[in-house]
């Protein structure tokens, strides 16, 4: 028969055993990656993770032990065995999901569950959308297969729970069970040292993979909820007076005579602000990438202004979103646009141009609830919104909205009345996940990649569809279309999660209001996608003084840069090479051999100063 006094040290043994199943699930789930690995990580990753499985089951304990203590100072009968079973039950489902999600999510965006799929909740569609490539089945499946085993461990780890002895008083038994609570404290903690554990004390390998497969993903959700949005700072490498003159000098032009360059025959031309979903340059011919997947964008490229050395700052749409039309970087672990008190105060494009007589229509044919950007959207002043709703069911694909060609054909309909001079932006999204297009697929194969890389080109068909439309309307002559993706992919190539050829996107500028001596014109210097803004105002004659982070690129800068955030971490482009950097332990991931210590320390500053600013906002 079990000792009832052994409930407490089994059940927190079930649950260690139980994160040790799920990191071994995780690590065969991955089985290539893991192969990969050096002799001895697996064991290493199980050693170093075995820290922070001990805290996230203390936390998981917390609430059982307690029950316990209380429930043993009563009567035998009143004994709260179901509220433990219960209790026990919703945490294993809970558990298993994480796990579950955790393992599709790491191979689609390169790091661990933490709580940025939670600011998808109010658009459960499109979260289904997002996860269409994903292997149903065999997640379901592994999903059950941890169920039954977490069930069968639980019996065979805890099992049911003794009366108490005859002879051993309830006084005895709750100061038992009491100090049994206390020693949590320990692992709780991570240990007796100074400073609690975090994910940095499980970081071990120069291989990001191999640092993220020691991760607990309960904990890691759990201290991403708790992260505060108002501080302090947690970027924190050098006083912020040094931070802030570090960022100065990075913006310092190479010249201090103003740069005269005019690309418009107007000062006032209609805006056609086109976001292209998931846009690579890796397949863009113009941008250095394959050739034949967007031909009507090269195109464009050669009769237009092309920007061919330009850098998504983040690798999510809602970032993206933020950083091109506020000029505003993005954060690691977070984006600004969860908190609506703090988009408020961000300078908007369409705010800017509404000053001076603008009208605004934004178009997207997914929900724009998604990710929380209609917050945003609609604090930034628009005057018309187009969105799903609006579109009928059989225009759309089967999980995520309206087919591209069937949003710029509303576009264009809808311009036939639009006043003007307008601001209008259109987000496209057939080359999001999962890749569905109403058109034969040019490319062979029906792998993920190929997927892909038709989508892209069938965005990029029905832009050319559009164009060749667009030309005979009369708002043409008068319109400067502005061309840009959102963030970049992983694909082609499954590019490491902090790899910069994953952040660099296409930019070209075309249009009517294009002056002839401008047209075919390429600019090849390093530069941010938070650089958009200032670029088109300060062709419009507009002030920037609120776009304090968005710098024009007509204007060189001293030292070209371009900065870009993945996860928790970030990227710092110069023309001497790329630094990426990990925040959780503080380490360099990867440097080119030219890259100096300034490069590092100056993109330490950048991430410090704009969090703080992030952070005031």
């Amino acid at each position: 028969m079990r000792n009832r006094f052994a409930f407490q040290p089994r059940y927190f043994l079930f649950w260690l055993v139980y994160f040790v199943v799920t990191k071994a699930a995780f690590l065969l789930y991955h089985a290539a990656k893991t192969a990969a690995l050096p002799a001895g990580s697996v064991a290493r990753i199980f050693g170093y993770g075995l820290r922070l499985d001990a805290s996230a089951t203390a936390y998981l304990s917390v609430v059982p032990f307690l029950v316990f203590a209380v429930g043993s100072a009563l009567p035998a009968r009143w004994f709260p065995r179901r509220l433990l079973s219960f209790y026990s039950a919703v945490l294993g489902v809970v558990v298993a999901f994480f796990t579950v999600a955790d393992l599709e999510l790491y191979r689609t965006w390169g790091f661990r569950l933490d709580a940025t799929p939670l600011q998808y909740l109010n658009s459960p569609g499109e979260m289904a959308a997002s996860a269409g490539s994903a292997p149903l089945l065999l997640l379901t499946g592994i999903l059950a297969g941890l169920l039954g085993l977490g069930w069968w461990l639980y019996k065979k780890i805890v099992g049911p729970i003794p009366d108490l002895p005859p002879h051993f008083g309830r006084a005895r038994a709750v100061l038992a069970s009491v100090l049994y609570l206390a020693l949590l404290v320990v692992p709780l903690r991570g240990g007796l040292q100074q400073i609690p554990i975090n994910q940095s004390d499980v970081y071990f390998s120069a291989l990001p993979f191999a640092n993220h497969a020691a991760l607990n993903v309960p904990w890691n959700v759990a201290q991403t909820l708790l992260l505060s949005d108002n501080g302090p700072n947690p970027y924190q490498f050098m006083p912020d007076s040094v931070a802030t003159r570090t960022v100065q000098q990075l913006y310092a032009p190479a010249s201090a005579l103003p740069d005269t360059t005019r690309l418009l025959r107007t000062s006032r031309p209609n805006v056609l602000f086109i976001i292209l979903e998931s846009f690579t340059g890796k397949l863009v011919a113009s941008t250095g990438g394959e050739t034949n997947v967007t031909p009507n964008l090269d195109s464009l490229a050669r009769t237009g202004v092309c920007f061919t050395n330009i850098y998504a700052a983040g690798d999510r749409s809602q970032k993206g979103l933020v950083a091109l039309l506020s000029g505003y970087p993005s954060q690691p672990a977070t984006s600004i646009i969860k908190y609506p008190r703090k988009t408020e105060h961000l300078p908007h494009l369409c705010r800017s141009l509404e000053q001076v007589g603008y009208k605004s229509h934004y178009y997207y044919g997914g929900e724009l609830a998604f990710a929380n950007m209609k917050s945003y959207l609609v604090a930034a002043g628009y005057d018309q919104f187009t969105e799903r709703a609006d579109f009928a069911r059989s225009e759309q694909n089967s999980k995520w909205g309206a087919h591209d060609h069937v949003l710029f054909d509303r576009v264009l309909r809808d311009l036939q009345a639009q006043p003007t001079p307008f601001f209008v932006t259109a987000f496209t999204l057939s080359s999001h996940e999962p890749f569905e297009i109403p058109i034969p697929r040019k490319f062979k194969g029906t792998d993920e990649t190929a997927l892909f890389r038709n989508s892209v080109y069938y965005t990029d068909w029905a832009l050319g569809r559009f164009l060749r439309s667009a030309r005979q309307q009369p708002w043409w002559d008068n319109t400067l279309l502005v061309l840009v993706a959102d963030h970049g992919h992983t694909l082609p190539g499954n590019d490491p999660n902090e790899s910069y050829r994953k952040f660099r996107i296409p930019l070209v500028l075309a249009g009517g209001a294009l002056r002839p001596e401008a047209r075919g014109r390429v600019y090849g210097q390093i530069a941010s996608q938070t650089d958009i803004a200032a670029t088109l105002l300060r062709q419009l004659q507009l002030p920037t003084t609120g776009y304090v982070w968005s710098h024009d690129l007509l204007q060189p800068l001293r030292r070209p840069f371009a900065f870009y955030c993945f996860s928790d971490g970030f990227g710092m482009v110069s023309p001497t090479g790329v630094v990426t950097f990990d925040n959780v332990p503080r380490k360099v991931i990867k440097s080119d051999t030219l890259v100096t210590k300034e490069q590092l320390r100056q993109g330490q500053a950048f991430e410090q100063a704009s969090f703080e600013d992030f952070l005031r906002k």
